[in-house]
């Protein structure tokens, strides 16, 4: 993370003793990346971490992977998928991934297990819904729109609220997720030209403790997942600092980048992560050149994957294509893509677009996962020329 944050009881100096009411040492933990060279929390437990009682095998939900194979752009109905597993982890369904990300959406009624990845940081997307997210540095209140930033290996777990169901939208990375660095001076502040910044942060702001025994906590790993039984409550910590915690982040706080022409996909960028980025299309004014034209060029991006994730508005470059509210599109490297027929020229002289949507592009191809090919319309691909193969 970008800033240092401090919550609960923490001695004066760190590595020095901590006592409990009954004279005895808190255990202290550091929790930080890239071994001792990036960033860290020191958490201070009333048990020690290291405990497990138990563990034995979990098997993971399907994993298999199926290669975009012809290779053809796709249209995704995640709205059509149904749900065995009503909660934000075990029911998580894969879309699509790779070695770096892997893409999964869940529709939750239930709380999660305790869950911990060790694989790599997450960014769930919460498109529709709203629940509390428990973790061992404290509990986030989210909903609708917020996107949440869970480190590697943190002890969490997720409680839906409410009557309605929790839609969320899973990207595991196989790395760290963080602000683009462009967007941050030498020391970690939010530049100036940022289109958002600290104070659009929320993380915990006091601990979160909890009494429990032999309490199972659910491990993503690689090569496969393993349930830990741990003797005392994992959510015991009484005091935390560092610059490493999660945190969420609202897409309606993103301040969107706009011009005279055209921008990029780039100004639109909110996270990163390793072979892949992180972007957010918001409700904004559109290009104001007299001859602008507002809806993309065509673009063969030749090294990457677009993956579009439709949550919100009416998207103006897919109008006519069947794409709507929870569709997917992907867009392959090697094959050029951009708005469909008709679309340029309705959009010209249209000063407002309101369409809300996560964009992930990858610099290794996308695979379909299970729900992947269970969701594809088997259409789109053809929705630029009017027909597709026959018999």
């Amino acid at each position: 993370m970008t800033f240092y944050r401090q919550v609960g009881s923490i001695p004066p100096k760190r590595h020095t003793q901590h006592r409990r009411p009954d004279g005895g040492l808190y255990a202290e933990e550091l929790v930080g990346e890239e071994g001792f060279s990036s960033d860290s929390s020191l958490l201070y437990h009333r048990g020690i971490p290291s405990s497990i009682v138990d563990a034995r095998t979990w098997e993971l939900p399907d994993q298999t992977l199926t290669a975009n194979a012809p290779l053809v752009p796709r249209h995704l109905r995640l709205h059509d998928l149904e749900f065995k597993e009503a909660d934000p982890v075990l029911g998580r369904r894969l879309v699509l991934g790779n070695a770096d990300v892997r893409i999964s959406y869940a529709v939750s009624t239930a709380p999660s297990p305790y869950y911990r990845n060790a694989t790599g940081d997450e960014c769930v997307y919460i498109e529709r819904g709203s629940a509390t997210v428990e973790t061992v540095f404290g509990a986030l209140t989210v909903g609708r729109g917020d996107y949440v930033i869970i480190p590697r290996a943190t002890t969490h777990r997720w409680v839906p609220a409410g009557a309605e169901p929790l839609r969320t939208y899973a990207i595991e990375a196989s790395s760290h997720i963080a602000p683009p660095s462009r967007y941050l001076s030498r020391y970690g502040q939010f530049l100036e030209h940022s289109p958002y910044c600290e104070r659009d942060l929320r993380g915990p702001v006091e601990p979160l403790l909890a009494e429990g025994t032999d309490v199972e906590i659910y491990v993503k790993h690689r090569g496969g997942g393993t349930i830990h039984v741990v003797p005392e409550h994992p959510f015991d910590v009484v005091g935390w600092d560092g610059c490493l915690y999660p945190y969420a982040f609202n897409i309606a706080d993103f301040e969107p980048i706009t011009g005279r022409v055209h921008q990029p996909p780039p100004v639109h960028q909110v996270f990163a992560g390793q072979n892949f980025v992180i972007c957010n299309f918001v409700p904004r004014k559109v290009d104001y050149h007299p001859l602008a034209v507002p809806v993309p060029y065509y673009h063969s991006n030749v090294d990457s994957d677009e993956v579009m994730f439709y949550v919100d508005g009416d998207y103006e470059a897919r109008k006519g294509s069947g794409i709507g509210l929870g569709s997917i599109s992907l867009h392959p490297g090697g094959h050029p893509h951009g708005p469909q027929p008709g679309a340029a020229e309705g959009s010209l002289g249209v000063e407002f677009f309101d369409e809300t949507a996560v964009m992930v592009d990858t610099f290794r191809p996308l695979d379909l996962g299970e729900a992947g090919l269970a969701s594809d319309d088997g259409r789109y691909a053809w929705s630029w020329s009017g027909r597709g193969p026959t018999a």
